[in-house]
């Protein structure tokens, strides 16, 4: 790929999650997930722990928050938390500061790629949605692959871009993504105003925590 900017890049493939660093979804994940546990008469995860699982593949997620339901009744509860998702996601919206963001990546020729907790059909109807189909070069999601924090998904990205772990970077708002980059070898940088609580991010060798878009665009920018 030929870079258009002077500066040589340090990142070919810059991978981003989505809920939670792209697309400010946190909070109607966390409401879906109790709203769905309390349909189906269960203890109501506080919002910490709610918040917890987002970037799992939804199965995953739902297992961890309701410990005390039977295996056979998790997809159960995966359609009321998406009968609940789906009345209301209409409402969400990327984070002020992604679009400027992702142009100034796509003007410097980086391939960009999402490795989300998402379905397919979801991340394809929320990138419909913002209307940002074809901005990515690729993306993985929990349902066609391994969900995270096993490092399939960027594993797959890499292979597929030719891109070496060294120059592959990894952003997100979770430990789980965090870990994801550290299980594939890749880099990574956190994001604070997500699901997780940035004090959990310490125990990883970040390059950067990045407590806005338009901080992380100023570091993507300098840095990537």
């Amino acid at each position: 790929m030929t870079d258009t900017g002077l500066r040589p890049r340090a990142y070919d493939l810059i991978v981003f999650d989505w809920d939670g660093t792209l697309y400010d979804s946190t909070a109607l994940i966390v409401g879906c997930i109790q709203a769905a546990c309390a349909d189906l008469g269960l203890p109501v995860p506080p919002r910490e722990s709610a918040a917890y699982v987002i970037g799992l593949g939804l199965h995953d997620a739902l297992a961890h928050v309701a410990p005390t339901l039977s295996p056979e009744r998790v997809p159960e509860l995966g359609l009321r938390y998406r009968h609940h998702y789906f009345a209301r996601q209409h409402e969400l919206s990327l984070f002020q500061g992604v679009l400027p963001m992702l142009q100034t990546l796509k003007a410097r020729n980086h391939w960009l790629a999402v490795a989300t907790g998402k379905s397919r059909v979801g991340l394809d109807e929320a990138l419909a949605h913002v209307e940002l189909q074809g901005v990515f070069d690729g993306s993985r999601t929990a349902d066609e692959t391994v969900s995270k924090p096993h490092p399939r998904m960027l594993l797959e990205l890499m292979r597929e871009f030719g891109a070496e772990p060294e120059r592959t970077l990894m952003i997100g708002d979770t430990t789980h993504d965090l870990q994801l980059a550290l299980n594939a070898g890749a880099h990574s940088v956190a994001v604070s105003y997500g699901a997780h609580e940035p004090a959990a991010f310490g125990e990883f060798p970040t390059r950067f925590v990045a407590h806005s878009t338009p901080e992380l665009h100023d570091w993507l920018s300098r840095h990537a």
